[in-house]
């Protein structure tokens, strides 16, 4: 078999009703012929959506494939244990040019119960926001299942949601359970479990070309929704260049942020793969004497069997840097 090294996949492309042009504009990726782009796949193990590799010796193998075949050696040992042949994470990139449904998304038990599915934990890096842009993440007070019901069946929905102001570099955890929306005029990356469900609470009486309203999900959300009320949504972090910044840490995934304007080389004796998410810059990933060069908007996927990379950098760059966790 051939020897493991880092990954870039072809990357998967989906119209959405609330799609944009900045997957396009900004990350410079060509979405052609869809008319937008609400979303990009990068990195996906999703059974109806399974990324492909685009480089190197095996390139044309899917993720699926290289995970049977590699096992251990591409997720690490632990990894391996704990998921088997289901790759863990999701990598997406998301163009709000208009507000998403309000959505919340089940916790790995009633996803299991119900689907047969993990749950869907994630965690949102703004890349681009417009100006006033803003999103919903969990309640702005304390409440119970009952008082959500009154206020979702009188129209005051909104009365309870809590809004938070967006601006490049924000990031925000999601974990199963918080209601949430990313509003119009936000360019993200997303990293989640490996889940594609979603239960759709409210979607502002759109209707899509077909003259056709989205289905709700009313009744499914109630059992999904965490009703707890937290003072701080977003995740505070201090910016700092040319370490590593952790801004996530949960059962599913860690994730440091790196602004680096000089050369690194990162230690991953830490049996999990780990995937990059360039969000800013560029950067070559040197391996083995062999170079893969990174820019803005693409994700690399790096087998647990490798231990050591050095990213060598003439602009400096942003990553994303996530990895299950011990």
């Amino acid at each position: 078999m051939a020897t493991l090294y880092p990954f870039k996949f072809k990357t998967i492309y989906k119209d959405k009703i609330w799609g944009g042009e900045k997957i396009r504009d900004i990350l410079k990726k060509d979405f052609a012929p869809l008319p937008n782009c609400g979303e990009t796949w990068e990195i996906s193990g999703v059974k109806s959506d399974v990324s492909v590799v685009e480089n190197g010796e095996l390139a044309g193998q899917s993720l699926a494939a290289l995970l049977e075949s590699y096992q251990q050696e591409l997720v690490g040992q632990r990894v391996y244990e704990r998921f088997g042949n289901e790759f863990p994470l999701l990598v997406k990139f998301i163009d709000a040019n208009d507000d998403l449904s309000i959505q919340v998304h089940p916790d790995d038990e009633l996803a299991r119960e119900r689907h047969n599915s993990f749950g869907k934990t994630e965690m949102w890096y703004i890349i681009q926001a417009d100006e006033g842009s803003s999103l919903i993440t969990g309640f702005n007070q304390p409440l119970n299942r009952d008082i959500y019901l009154e206020k979702f069946n009188s129209g005051q929905l909104n009365d309870i949601l809590n809004k938070e102001e967006a601006k490049a570099g924000d990031v925000f955890f999601l974990p199963a359970g918080r209601v949430h929306t990313i509003g119009k005029g936000l360019l993200i990356a997303e990293i989640q479990q490996t889940s594609d469900i979603t239960y759709r609470i409210y979607d502002f009486d759109r209707v899509d070309d077909k003259g056709n309203k989205r289905e709700l999900h009313t009744e499914e959300a109630l059992a999904a929704i965490d009703y707890n009320f937290h003072e701080e949504y977003k995740s505070l972090y201090q910016e700092k260049q040319n370490e590593a910044v952790e801004v996530v840490s949960c059962p599913y995934f860690t994730t440091h942020i790196l602004d680096y304007t000089e050369n690194v080389t990162r230690d991953y004796s830490i049996d999990s793969f780990v995937i990059h998410v360039c969000v800013a810059g560029s950067y070559t990933l040197e391996y083995a004497g062999q170079p893969l060069e990174v820019k803005m908007g693409d994700s690399i996927l790096i087998p647990a069997t490798i231990k050591e990379v050095t990213l060598q950098t003439s602009s400096g760059f942003k990553i994303l840097e996530s990895y299950i966790s011990a």
